[in-house]
This record gives C-alpha cells, sequence and structure tokens, in this order.
C-alpha cells in the first residue's frame, strides 16, 4: 500500500500551461500518475499534450474528470486563492508546490481547507511519490522504487539525496512526503508518521528535519507514544549559525529553542535513531 496516493489517483494540475506546471505535467503523465485534467482561467477547451483537457476552473475540472486530487503550481500572489477555490471544489487532496506564499494569506487557508474536509500538502514543498503508483509534484521518479520504507521530509533536497541513498542499497518505499518548510503548512510530521503506522506495508521511516520550530520534538514524542514502526532520523542545519534563518521560512532558530542540538536529542529521548549524516541513514535502517 502506501499514504495519500496511489494508482487510484486521479490528479488535476493548476497551472497546467505555465512554465514549471507544463514542464512537470509532462513528467507525472510519463511517471505513470492519471493526470485527467488541467486548469488555466481563460483557457478552458484546450487540449495540453493534445490529450488532457483544459478548463477555466477547478469546479468544473472536477464534475468533468472526477479528480480526486490536485498539484498546484501558480505564482505565489494568487496560491492562496488557488488552494482555496480547490478545497471549495470539494478536492480532498490538495498539494502546493508553490514557493513564497505570504505567512498572512496561509493563516487564511489552513483554516478554510481544513474546515472543508480536504488535505493540504504544501505549500513551498516537492510533493510526494509512491513508487510505481503515482507521483505528484517534483521529486524525481527514477531515484525511487518501491519497497517498505516511509520517508516524510521537511527538506526537499535531503528527500531526493536519502531516496537516492536507499534506493542504492535496495530497500524501496512505500511513500516519500515532503512536507516544506514553511511556518504554516497543511500536512505535518504527526500526520504523516499516524499514516505510515497505520500502512501494513510500511514498515520502517524514515524522518528528516531541519532547525527551527518545535515540530521535530513534538513528531518524536508521538513516536515515542504512539508507534510500533521504526523510526529513524536526520536533522538538517547542525552547524547553522544562531538565530540566521537558513533557507526556508520556518527555519529559524529562537534562543536555544529549534536548535539541531536540541531535536536530535528529542528524538534520541524517545527512542528515534539519529544520523550524522545522510548517508548514515541506511545503515540504522538496516540495525532497526
Amino acid at each position: 500500500m502506501s499514504i495519500f496516493i496511489d494508482n487510484r489517483t486521479r490528479l488535476l494540475v493548476q497551472g497546467i500551461t505555465g512554465r514549471d506546471g507544463s514542464f512537470h505535467a509532462k513528467q507525472m503523465i510519463e511517471y505513470g500518475t492519471s493526470v485527467v485534467g488541467g486548469v488555466t482561467p481563460g483557457k478552458g477547451g484546450q487540449k495540453f499534450e493534445g490529450a488532457v483537457p483544459i478548463f477555466n476552473t477547478v469546479s468544473e475540472a472536477v464534475a468533468e474528470t472526477g479528480a480526486n486530487a490536485t498539484v498546484i503550481y501558480v505564482p505565489p500572489m494568487f496560491a492562496a486563492d488557488a488552494m482555496m477555490e480547490a478545497a471549495d471544489a470539494g478536492i480532498p487532496f490538495i498539494v502546493c508546490i508553490t514557493e513564497g506564499v505570504p505567512v498572512l494569506d496561509m493563516t487564511r487557508v489552513y483554516s478554510f481547507v481544513r474546515d472543508r474536509g480536504a488535505r493540504l500538502l504544501g505549500p513551498n514543498c516537492p510533493g510526494l511519490i509512491s513508487p510505481g503508483k503515482s507521483k505528484v509534484g517534483i521529486i524525481p521518479g527514477q531515484i525511487c522504487t518501491p519497497g517498505p520504507i516511509g520517508l516524510v521530509s521537511r527538506s526537499g533536497t535531503l528527500t531526493y539525496e536519502l531516496v537516492f541513498q536507499m534506493t542504492r542499497a535496495n530497500m524501496g518505499q512505500t511513500t516519500c512526503v515532503g512536507i516544506g518548510g514553511d511556518p504554516i503548512n497543511g500536512t505535518t510530521f504527526i500526520d504523516c508518521l499516524e499514516a505510515f503506522e497505520a500502512d501494513p506495508d510500511t514498515k520502517a521511516v524514515v524522518m528528516i528535519g531541519e532547525i527551527g520550530g518545535n515540530d521535530e520534538q513534538e513528531a518524536a514524542r508521538f513516536v515515542k507514544e504512539k508507534m510500533t514502526k521504526p523510526v529513524v532520523g536526520f536533522i538538517a542545519g547542525q552547524t547553522a549559525p544562531p538565530g540566521r534563518r537558513m533557507g526556508h521560512a520556518g527555519a529559524i532558530i529562537s534562543g536555544s529553542a529549534g536548535t539541531a542540538a536540541e531535536k536530535m536529542q528529542a528524538f534520541e529521548e524517545n527512542g528515534i535513531a539519529v544520523a550524522k549524516r545522510p548517508i548514515d541513514v541506511v545503515q540504522l535502517l538496516r540495525q532497526a
């Protein structure tokens, strides 16, 4: 099995005619994802790559295609409206790749999506992939292979690195999820850990955190209290200077809180084996 997406996923691409949307829509189709439609206002009635119908609105697309997921590639100024439009149209799973969405916008989007019973992944995330079944977002399909390991990460680049290392070591994946590194995002570590715990095909989980906030500490407590499957971890930003934002909007340390050392200690105290380097995760999985 897998979490959140599988071979029954029927995907819309919002922003399918833009530079990023068109490029990654082709990649997802080539991987085997069922891309049933695209949305670009003003271009309804056209076809993407001669086959995928384009609609003016998400509600029209859902009515015509029966889509049950969407991925968003639109500029930051339009991203909040795109997420809310998808939730309002009844799509249960929304993935927003867009980087730079204002935090104030996300305070509105978070409540809006939640109140309509939808799950949002992102924004500012690489999406997710269930190898051999479906790919939604920008994670390269060629580095993934089916298997029993689940992965959840705040860092897109480290997601690729860890997946590549696992695949080289013949450790396939059930689902790899990038939750994004913004201060407000739709899906948390705990959401993913809970889903992996419930997935019978996932036998172990890799959790990749980074400096800033306390999401990793809360997830570590969840692992100790609720999970029966082994979890191994890595924290990015171990050499980051205190008080400096490192890449992601959420990766900022306030005083002594949110440091890599604090998070690594929380992992160890709650039974999560911690890798010093990304490549060490493979060895920790072998020992799990």
